[in-house]
């Protein structure tokens, strides 16, 4: 069964209007699916986590985290917040899924004017 702090996580993501209701209903029925497979593995990433700052003020514009058993669709809705154009977001899961863990991106888009980092942890 999936933890009480894995689904307070998502509700939290739909009140801060970082996802809709709609994508945090899928978020939790993906969760509860997920749990009724197989368990973590000891020592295995446990949270996806997005950041994106404005490099201007060094405010935080997105910050999701969602539980790893929930990455593909994480990444997805990380993705339409905030992708530069040159974030290969297939390498960056392809990494992910052959165990990178720690940052796994750091990039800053001057044009955008955003730092996108990506870590797993």
């Amino acid at each position: 069964m999936a933890s009480d702090e894995e689904r307070l996580q998502i509700l939290k993501m739909i009140e801060g209007g970082q996802v809709t209701a709609e994508e945090g209903a899928k978020l939790l029925r993906a969760l509860e699916e997920s749990s009724k497979g197989e368990g973590r593995r000891e020592g295995s990433p446990r949270w996806f986590r997005v950041r994106v700052t404005d490099l201007k003020t060094g405010k935080r514009k997105v910050n999701i985290n969602l539980p790893f058993k929930l990455i593909d669709i994480g990444a997805k809705i990380g993705a339409k917040f905030a992708a530069p154009a040159d974030l290969d977001i297939e390498g960056v899961m392809k990494a992910i899924r052959e165990g990178a863990e720690g940052k796994i991106i750091d990039v800053e888009d001057e044009e955008e004017g955003e730092r996108v980092e990506i870590y797993v942890e």
